[in-house]
C-alpha cells in the first residue's frame, strides 16, 4: 500500500477534522433534474491534474466541504455559473467549464425552507487559485487542500454512496480532462499566494 504523504501542519489540521452526519440523500448519477424539481445548490469536484480534487476545510470547526452552494439569482438558474462563483467566493478559485454528474434528491428540502429539490454535483478542472481570503458571504478562510478523490469522500463522511459519486466524477475527469485514473495520494495545502493548477485546459 503506497504511503500517504503530508506535512506535520496538514497532519495537525486532519486531527481536527469533523464529520457532518449523513444525510441519506439518494444519488441520481446522469439524470437529468426533473422540470418540477427546483435545483437549489451546486457543488463540485475540481480536478488538478494528477487527478487529487479541491477540499476545502474550516480550521475553525474542522468541516471539509467540496467548493459550491446555494444559487443565487445572479446565477440565473444555471448550476454551473453557481459553481464558479462559490468556488471564487470560497477558495478564490477559477475553473474550466463545469460538467454535469448528477444530483441528490432532497426530500426534506433542507435547502428549500422545506419543500423538496436538487443539489446538483458537477465536475471541472481547477485552472489556478488566487491569494487566500475570507469568503465574503459567511466570513469563513478556508484551507485549500488537494487530496485523492477517494481520501476526499472519507474526509467529508460520506461513506459509499458518496465513493459512487467520487467515481462518477473520476470517470468524467478522465474522459474529459485527461487526468489519470489512479490520483497522487499525497495531500498538498495550495500556496496561501495562489498558484497555477491546471493551466491552458477546460
Amino acid at each position: 500500500m503506497q504511503r500517504i504523504e503530508y506535512s506535520a501542519e496538514i497532519a495537525e489540521l486532519l486531527g481536527r477534522i469533523r464529520r457532518r452526519p449523513a444525510a441519506g440523500w439518494p444519488w441520481r448519477p446522469g439524470e437529468p433534474v426533473p422540470e418540477w424539481l427546483p435545483v437549489k445548490q451546486s457543488w463540485g469536484w475540481l480536478f488538478a491534474p494528477d487527478g487529487r480534487v479541491l477540499t476545502l476545510v474550516n480550521p475553525k470547526d474542522g468541516i471539509v466541504s467540496l467548493p459550491g452552494g446555494s444559487l443565487e439569482p445572479e446565477d440565473a438558474g444555471d448550476p454551473g455559473r453557481a459553481l464558479a462563483r462559490e468556488a471564487a467566493e470560497e477558495a478564490q478559485a477559477v475553473i474550466g467549464p463545469a460538467h454535469y454528474l448528477g444530483y441528490l434528491y432532497d426530500r426534506v428540502g433542507s435547502a428549500n425552507n422545506g419543500h423538496e429539490c436538487a443539489r446538483v454535483r458537477m465536475a471541472a478542472v481547477l485552472r489556478r487559485v488566487g491569494p487566500s481570503l475570507p469568503d465574503p458571504a459567511s466570513g469563513r478562510h478556508y484551507r485549500r487542500l488537494l487530496v485523492a478523490p477517494g481520501l476526499a469522500v472519507e474526509l467529508l463522511g460520506w461513506g459509499t454512496p458518496g465513493l459512487r459519486q467520487a467515481r462518477a466524477a473520476v470517470q468524467a475527469a478522465v474522459t474529459r480532462f485527461g487526468v489519470p485514473g489512479v490520483a497522487n495520494e499525497a495531500i498538498e495545502e495550495l500556496p496561501v499566494a495562489g498558484c497555477e493548477v491546471f493551466p491552458g485546459l477546460g
